[in-house]
């Protein structure tokens, strides 16, 4: 009988840690018409992605101030918060840890502005387009994106 060599690699944890961000749904509302404002970033495999607006909370910021400071850079609209949407969570890992990300999502009304991703400091939105509320669902990539602005049209129709 022959034997194997069967040596165990050590199996490296990855350091855990929690991230929380903000950012939501900005609605136009126009006579007979919702519109939503959608971003574009490219994935770590190089695929297109439409999102929605969010990103980190920085220090001294409440959750709605990000929400809105970031759909601004994003998307070049300004905006208000209406009302809290709820929160998703997913992991996701970097070859340096896992993280488990919180991401805050609000209804904001646009109330200027004009679309752009110049403003976007971090360069990750390529394209940013208003899509109808209605609809807008199926643009977006990620199921649980996709359930915050149906929800968004739900509270808006009432």
């Amino acid at each position: 009988m022959q034997e194997t060599d069967q040596r165990r690699v050590p199996l490296r944890r990855l350091p855990s840690v929690r991230e929380t961000s903000a950012g939501g749904v900005v609605v136009l509302v126009e006579p007979g018409r919702a519109r939503l404002a959608l971003i574009a970033r490219y994935n770590r495999a190089r695929r297109l992605e439409w999102c929605l607006p969010k990103g980190h909370v920085e220090a001294g910021e409440t959750l709605a101030e990000t929400a809105v400071r970031e759909v601004a850079e994003e998307t070049g609209i300004r905006s208000r918060p209406i009302l809290t949407l709820g929160t998703i969570d997913y992991w996701f890992s970097t070859p340096q840890r896992r993280i488990h990300k919180h991401v805050h999502h609000y209804l904001l009304e646009a109330v200027g502005g004009h679309l752009t991703v110049e403003e976007d400091p971090d360069q990750e939105a390529v394209d940013v387009q208003w899509f109808d509320l209605p609809t807008a669902h199926r643009t977006l990539t990620f199921p649980n994106e996709r359930r915050i602005a149906q929800m968004a049209w739900r509270r808006l129709c009432g």
